[in-house]
């Protein structure tokens, strides 16, 4: 792994007034609740920090990751290479900017600012209540269930470029496609974004979020730690169907299983290291592979 300077990084962000840990489990940063340490992790307190705190990356060739609810994502087991920057806990800010448009801050979960919306009315969020992911990560994947997503409702996205300086997108500039958009690609860090919703009735908004949230529970396995679905939907079908229809449902590589409830996660079960994880994922999709001709896309995102 490289050598990075954590004394120059450590004090730069503390001189910005960010908090700071040193060797880090990033067990306790992901929901999969597995991988190794992180040598240094800085929460940025503004968007001003953490361009910063970017900045001084780039002076020291030190390579970054940046975290939100840690929800899609699998971290090796050896841990990462470079510092973490985590900005669920300092980039937190939402408010209404009018009548229906709300602007929220990276950090922020997607069950606070779907019960924000609830709050003053607003309808189309209801599809993202009891999705494990932050509002940055949501716009990195166009995160989606339940037939909405991300860009029927994402009007304009800022962000901290790879220079470390503020920025936005808006329409065609975010580059939304299915589990995918504009930043997946250029790297850029999301700080916010605004979204357009509609005046709604908040009962019915309630019973919906309700409703969305239920059918999560019968069918997800919410009781065990996973990234949420693990493979994209093929082109055609779906994938847990594939993956049942070969009888995997409840294969076991040490402490990863295919989940019973639905297969198309993959949970730590008991114990489970990434390493149990990524071979688990692996023989699925060349088990789907053979059997049905399908290749699966893995959603998770792999951090080393």
């Amino acid at each position: 792994m490289m050598v990075i300077n954590i004394t120059t990084l450590k004090n730069k962000a503390l001189e910005l007034g960010c908090e700071v840990k040193e060797n880090v489990s990033m067990k306790d940063y992901t929901t999969f609740k597995t991988g190794g340490n992180c040598k240094l992790l800085i929460s940025p307190n503004s968007i001003g920090a953490l361009g910063e705190i970017v900045k001084e990356c780039n002076k020291s060739d030190t390579p970054y990751t940046v975290l939100g609810n840690g929800s899609n994502v699998l971290v090796s087991d050896d841990g990462l290479n470079g510092i973490v920057i985590y900005i669920a806990e300092g980039l937190s800010e939402i408010k209404l900017l009018n009548d229906t448009t709300i602007y929220c801050e990276a950090g922020v979960k997607l069950g606070t600012i779907c019960n924000f919306a609830l709050e003053n009315s607003l309808s189309g969020l209801e599809f993202a209540f009891g999705i494990p992911g932050s509002v940055g990560g949501a716009v990195f994947m166009n995160a989606g269930a339940y037939g909405g997503e991300m860009k029927n409702i994402v009007t304009k996205v800022y962000h901290i470029d790879n220079n470390g300086n503020k920025g936005y997108f808006t329409d065609k500039q975010l580059g939304f496609d299915y589990r995918t958009s504009a930043y997946e690609k250029n790297g850029y860090i999301i700080t916010g974004a605004e979204f357009s919703l509609e005046k709604g009735n908040h009962t019915e908004i309630k019973e919906k979020m309700t409703d969305l949230l239920g059918r999560r529970k019968d069918k997800q396995p919410l009781d065990y730690p996973s990234a949420g679905s693990t493979f994209k939907r093929p082109e055609t079908g779906f994938a847990g169907a594939f993956i049942e229809q070969c009888g995997l449902k409840g294969k076991q590589i040490g402490g990863a299983m295919v989940s019973e409830k639905h297969a198309g996660f993959i949970i730590n079960y008991n114990n489970a290291t990434s390493s149990d994880i990524l071979k688990l994922i692996d023989y699925v999709t060349e088990t789907v592979k053979k059997e049905k001709g399908v290749t699966l896309t893995p959603e998770v995102r792999f951090l080393r």
